[in-house]
């Protein structure tokens, strides 16, 4: 226990940040202003992590959360913060990674681009089945009897099985909340068995929703064995009370994990997939796509990627890490060539598809591990890239991957990143061959503490 901690900061990943006695301590759960008594689970000489044990002030900045999940649902951490507060401390999370972590030099940080909309924004959303749902202190308290401990929601943080029954989620619009609660009382009322997260049994495992801003709506229900006649028997009471459903399926998966990337994934009803415009492009997402989980902040970040480009007409364009292509097609109007790399076959189908159905000859995708390909040999086969755009996962680029960036030397780079430390850290590594030109934050995702961060790199 560290005792009445004064916290002044917000800092990566979404912990607050004080000091005592010489050493730096970050809270989770906590904003600048809380005066806190600190439960460290990392106790280290010159810093320590925890989380609240017990408020002694609580910060003037602080509001009441909207949800009444919010307690142990991992979801939106940041709902006890205004919306322009958010922005602020997402904005000295970016500069404190930059200067702190990479030690790097640059000029200013743009304003952070905040969201229109900080609710029901998300266009993707997966529910995991539970026979062992959370128990409230609250409810044992009162002495309520709990009929059934089945649960459809979401997992308790750092508690991988044990599940938050949720009721009303604000992350995706109408009828995502109703398609939930109508599965889990369907399957409660028919006697459908949950999955058990520890012993690997039952029959429900996972429910994926999927929406387009065209209003086309995807559900994946994920099984851990196969019945069928249980299994049309939800489907199709889907189907006849959500006509909205325009592409249903189904996936039995008896491995012991939840990833559905190896695994056949079966069309029910339906063309297979929905259908997404930003501008005058049209995406095709199938049930294994990536895809920006907030579109219409996904359109704003495309277009500061494309200002960054400011591409003339005559430049080869890779895209790293390029997923279903999206950002290779808003740069293919306006360059020579673009070639973009991704590892998930299935990505790469829908990227092809996209592009033809937006009738973009000059794009070219590649399937395949980035590390693996983006070597002298791409080089000569592709042209020397001017401009060369990365989107990585959170753990940020392989050595690698840096590595051969370094040697190819392009004009210019875009690094977006959804996580500044680990952007920082491997912009840190190119300073000597590039200079910082511009940092541009995005808020791709309000009430939590999750940032999107565009960075354009000139060649020394």
């Amino acid at each position: 226990m560290i005792e009445q901690v004064e916290l002044t900061a917000m800092a990566a990943e979404g912990k607050a940040m004080g000091r005592k006695d010489g050493k730096v301590i970050f809270v989770e759960n906590a904003i600048p202003g809380d005066v806190v008594d600190v439960l460290t689970s990392k106790n280290k000489p010159d810093y320590a992590i925890g989380r609240v044990y017990k408020f002694h002030e609580k910060s003037p900045l602080r509001i009441e959360p909207f949800c009444k999940h919010f307690k142990m649902c991992g979801g939106c951490r940041w709902q006890y913060i205004t919306y322009e507060q958010q922005l602020t401390y997402k904005q000295d999370i970016v500069e404190e990674a930059f200067r702190r972590v990479g030690k790097l030099e640059f000029e200013e940080i743009l304003p952070i681009r905040g969201a229109d909309e900080t609710t029901h924004y998300r266009n993707k959303l997966e529910y995991t089945f539970s026979n062992s749902r959370w128990i409230f202190e609250e409810e044992i308290e009162a002495g309520v009897e709990i009929p059934h401990k089945n649960a459809l929601g979401f997992h308790v943080p750092k508690l991988y099985h044990k599940i938050v029954d949720i009721t009303e989620c604000f992350h995706q619009p109408a009828p995502s909340n109703e398609i939930k609660n109508m599965v889990r009382d369907y399957a409660l009322e028919h006697g459908l068995t949950f999955y058990d997260l520890l012993e690997h049994t039952g029959f429900l495992r996972t429910l994926t929703l999927r929406n387009s801003l065209a209003g086309e709506w995807m559900v994946i229900v994920c099984l851990a064995e196969e019945n069928k006649e249980q299994r049309e028997g939800l489907l199709d009471a889907l189907l006849e009370k959500f006509p909205q459903i325009t592409s249903l399926h189904y996936v039995i998966n008896s491995k012991l994990n939840d990833t559905l990337y190896d695994q056949d994934i079966i069309t029910y009803h339906g063309k297979g997939y929905i259908d997404e415009y930003l501008e005058e492009l049209k995406f095709k997402i199938s049930p294994k796509s990536f895809f920006q989980t907030n579109p219409k902040q996904a359109l704003n970040l495309y277009s500061i990627i494309r200002d960054f480009a400011n591409l003339m007409g005559d430049e080869v364009v890779y895209d790293l890490y390029t997923g279903t292509g999206s950002i290779a097609q808003f740069l293919a109007r306006y360059c020579k060539k673009v070639v973009g790399i991704e590892e998930v076959a299935d990505a790469i189908k829908d990227a092809n598809y996209n592009a033809k159905e937006n009738n973009l000859t000059n794009c070219h995708f590649i399937t395949g591990d980035v590390k693996e390909h983006l070597n002298g040999d791409f080089v000569a086969i592709h042209g020397h890239p001017d401009l060369l755009v990365t989107d990585p996962p959170r753990a940020g680029l392989h050595p690698t991957v840096v590595a051969n960036i370094l040697n190819i030397y392009p004009k210019r780079i875009i690094y977006v990143s959804c996580n500044p430390v680990t952007q920082a850290r491997d912009l840190g590594l190119m300073s000597s061959h590039y200079r910082i030109e511009k940092i541009q934050p995005v808020d791709m995702f309000p009430q939590t503490y999750h940032i999107e961060n565009v960075v354009l790199l000139v060649k020394k």
